[in-house]
């Protein structure tokens, strides 16, 4: 595909998403009718639509318009592309700009270059205060690729070496040896033998900083599992035995096969079934994702007030949930990859109000610039 062809497919992708299809549905619609695109076509459409997505509001300000055309245009306009090379109608290109299309278009206003909801925004200044700005900067660009080197298999730099083999190039995080930084061939990790050996594991920096902070023996039930990710971080640490629980099985159904891969044994138990008491219980409970932003731009647009406001009464659930399978003299971690305030420091005030006996050991916020993805971590003692 030439790049005027690419345009004109994010084009059609952006309008189906502008309609209400999610993105990642989207992407796969068009793949699956456009066969003749190449894997390299599909990872620069990919970039396209994700790209503008981050940056919705602006590009739409430039463009003129929230539409697909427009979005391109306001991309062109952003990128210094000249439009007339772009819109010319040849070969699968867009067709040329009309007169009207090339007369609007404007700076973006200080609200429309943050990219966010303006509803949203007087919480996300009240929770981030004085990088309230740079933070929503730092949401419209792309997310970096991190890896953990599983310690069940191999030092980290036994994994370095192994893909640095395959042609990924990676760098360890200066204050945690096991987070390896992705420089070079993302794009081949997933079908790496490295990967498929075990000797590392997708996760992002900030959730590994955080797991880095919790005790390192004694048992622990990962009350909200999802595919595993911390469970397995965690069992990769010393802690032992892990139980895995979700209310939702489905979410689990991978986990079995990546705890072999990774060397790890975790007890999965289903909703229901649950019995006993731990050392560590972690609750990664559902939230806006408001620190995943760079991953999944399309979710910052669909949030809305009364979204929050029904996570927030589930997060405070599970949490008094959790609480009850926690040892006395254990420790509850609660956990979000939310920037804002009403899911996280202010569910920890809640719950402490309601539950005497928790005292608070540990609380970090990670974000874009201190660590990678928007993540929040608290961590409780009861006595």
């Amino acid at each position: 595909m030439t790049p005027a062809a690419r345009i004109a497919a994010a084009i059609t992708i952006l309008d189906r998403i502008l309609a209400g299809e999610p993105a990642e549905q989207a992407l796969l619609r068009w793949a699956r009718a456009g066969r003749f695109a190449g894997s390299s076509d599909r990872a620069a459409l990919r970039d396209l639509v994700f790209d503008s997505l981050r940056k919705l509001r602006s590009r739409a300000a430039l463009g003129g318009g929230m539409t697909g055309r427009s979005l391109m245009l306001g991309m062109c306009r952003e990128t210094g592309l000249d439009p007339a090379t772009v819109f010319t109608g040849e070969r699968y290109a867009p067709m040329p700009l009309a007169a009207d299309e090339t007369a609007i278009g404007a700076m973006p206003t200080a609200a429309e270059a943050l990219d966010l909801p303006d509803w949203l925004l007087p919480d996300w200044r009240q929770a981030l205060g004085p990088e309230a700005e740079k933070l929503a900067l730092a949401m419209r660009e792309r997310a970096p690729l991190w890896l953990r080197a599983n310690l069940l298999r191999g030092t980290p730099e036994q994994a370095m070496a192994a893909l640095a083999g395959e042609g990924i190039e990676t760098r360890q995080d200066a204050g945690l040896a096991s987070a390896l930084s992705v420089l070079s061939g993302a794009r081949r990790v997933a079908a790496s033998q490295a990967y498929r050996d075990g000797l590392v594991e997708l996760q992002d920096l900030s959730p590994q900083l955080a797991c880095s902070l919790l005790p390192e023996r004694g048992s622990l039930l990962d009350y909200c599992a999802g595919g595993g990710g911390k469970a397995l971080a965690l069992a990769a640490r010393g802690l032992f035995p892990v139980t895995a629980h979700d209310a939702d099985p489905g979410r689990m159904v991978d986990l079995r096969v990546r705890a072999v891969r990774a060397g790890a044994r975790i007890r999965i138990v289903e909703p229901g079934r649950l019995t006993g008491s731990f050392d560590l219980v972690v609750a990664d409970v559902p939230c806006s994702g408001s620190g995943t932003w760079r991953r999944t731009p399309d979710a910052k647009w669909r949030l809305r007030p009364a979204d929050l406001a029904r996570l927030a009464a589930l997060q405070a659930r599970i949490l008094d949930e959790a609480a009850e399978f926690v040892a006395p003299k254990g420790a509850l971690a609660y956990m979000t990859c939310s920037l804002l305030r009403a899911e996280n420091q202010d569910q920890i005030a809640k719950f402490t109000q309601r539950r005497a006996g928790y005292e608070l050991v540990e609380e970090r916020m990670f974000t874009p610039l201190n660590a990678s993805d928007g993540f929040y971590l608290c961590l409780m003692r009861r006595h």
